[in-house]
């Protein structure tokens, strides 16, 4: 056993043709226990400071590589200084801050990056995401501090579409395409929303990255209220934030 990971929910899988265990080597618990304490010292400082974040992605399932990012979440609407006052008296400096709005009809939300490489960030919606935008955080696996600490890991699904359900060994692999409502029942959300996933992340592996709706890039001295007031003058999709 592998002090620390071995809280893992019990799920039956599907065994299909396609079905795969996947055993980890040292290095790789390793390298999740590493990205999990530094997730961990990061969240502690937003709980800290008030805030309820989550852990979302590799991290929460366990599926970590070298190029794993650490993704921190607020998954509700806060004001954008109180959380750059929190880096700041916590001695934690970004090194770029953005605002993404994936589509027209999306909720923009707020990154602040820590780490030059972009392997450590922080995001907030800027306004109440809808159920299944939370549901989307849901699809890829996600934790809060609590379940962190204590070890708990998540199944969830990559960006590549793939089912990963941890294991004390490792996980188990399955593909989510033809297995969509079994996905549903596993990763705990609506089969609308697999679906919905399943056809954005199709899409990009079939076209490569189109981009998105909007990525604005905010200068050094800008804050995020200031640079929302320049937005809202040129983007009529922004103004009901």
């Amino acid at each position: 056993m592998i002090v620390g990971m071995t809280s893992v929910p019990k799920h039956k899988v599907v065994r299909t043709p396609e079905f795969r265990e996947v055993h980890y080597s040292e290095d790789r618990w390793e390298l999740l226990r590493k990205l999990r304490r530094d997730s961990t010292e990061l969240m502690e400082k937003l709980v800290a400071c008030g805030f309820n974040p989550i852990v979302h992605g590799s991290i929460a399932r366990g599926d970590v590589s070298p190029d794993s990012d650490i993704d921190i979440v607020i998954p509700y609407t806060v004001r954008p200084y109180e959380v750059e006052l929190c880096l700041e008296l916590s001695n934690l400096k970004p090194t770029s801050k953005y605002i993404v709005q994936a589509t027209p009809t999306s909720t923009p939300k707020a990154y602040i990056e820590l780490d030059p490489k972009g392997l450590k960030n922080i995001s907030f919606p800027l306004e109440d995401l809808s159920p299944r935008e939370y549901e989307f955080y849901l699809f890829g696996g996600l934790l809060n501090l609590k379940d962190l600490i204590r070890g708990v890991r998540v199944p969830g699904v990559n960006k590549q579409l793939i089912l990963i359900i941890p294991r004390d060994y490792g996980h188990d692999e399955l593909p989510v395409i033809g297995y969509e409502g079994y996905v549903a029942r596993i990763v705990k959300v609506a089969l609308e929303t697999v679906k919905e996933r399943v056809e954005v992340l199709s899409r990009r592996d079939e076209f490569g990255r189109t981009g998105v709706y909007l990525k604005y890039v905010l200068r050094p001295d800008e804050t995020f209220d200031e640079a929302l007031r320049t937005l809202i003058k040129s983007k009529k999709t922004l103004k009901r934030v």
